[in-house]
């Protein structure tokens, strides 16, 4: 009787899917610009990403500012950001090697995928539709009002319901500590994506049971055995 050790994988999507790096940096260093705030350079963004815009923008602002931007001032650069990213998000966003091959594979093997992102739902669809169009997810979910962020496991878990699968047979995708957390409290199976945004060490904190350094690395979890 053929047996797969897991049955289901829920990816995290910038850092991960996406490389998304350079047009959420670029976006934000021009929102910053206008106000006048200092820009940073892109890799700093890699530690700014992950818990959506609100949080992007506080922390891309002078420690002063962030402190108390007034939540005004910040609603309004949060909007600028936003208006900024959906004209220049294509520009150099791209997905990441390897990505293509691992999805063909999945989908090859009837394997259930779905994404569950932080990043703001619409953008999270739009980024979706136009680059990984041409693979099938079950669900693909970003940020909305009312539905917890990770490292709450709420997110993940529905789309575990949505999949009809059982947490501990869930491969969960991420590259950042809140990914590996929402995973480990879900039950689910944590790797981390060493191609992404943070490093081992934050992974490893996060609870990460397999650290991978390409993503077809993630092809063994679902190879068939006996």
């Amino acid at each position: 009787m053929i047996f797969l050790p897991y049955r289901a994988i829920i990816f995290d999507l910038d850092g991960t899917l996406l490389d998304t790096l350079e047009d959420l940096g670029l976006s934000v260093n021009a929102v910053l610009k206008e106000h006048g705030y200092p820009a940073h350079p892109l890799q700093a963004y890699r530690y700014f990403i992950g818990d959506g815009v609100e949080a992007l923008v506080k922390r891309a602002l002078p420690p002063a500012a962030a402190d108390k931007p007034g939540q005004a001032q910040l609603n309004e650069l949060v909007e600028a950001a936003r208006e900024e990213y959906r004209r220049r998000w294509a520009d150099h966003t791209r997905v990441y090697p390897e990505v293509p091959e691992l999805l063909d594979f999945l989908e090859e093997r009837k394997i259930p995928k779905a994404i569950f992102s932080n990043k703001p739902h619409e953008f999270t669809v739009l980024t979706v539709q136009q680059l990984l169009g041409p693979w099938h997810f079950e669900m693909v979910q970003g940020a909305v009002p009312g539905l917890p962020r990770k490292p709450d496991p709420a997110g993940v878990l529905a789309v575990a319901r949505k999949l009809e699968v059982e947490p501990r047979q869930v491969v969960y995708l991420g590259d950042s500590r809140i990914d590996m957390e929402a995973a480990a409290a879900a039950g689910m199976y944590p790797v981390g994506a060493l191609w992404g945004f943070r490093d081992a060490a934050e992974l490893r904190e996060g609870g990460a049971k397999m650290l991978a350094q390409s993503p077809l690395q993630l092809t063994k979890l679902f190879a068939a055995a006996t």
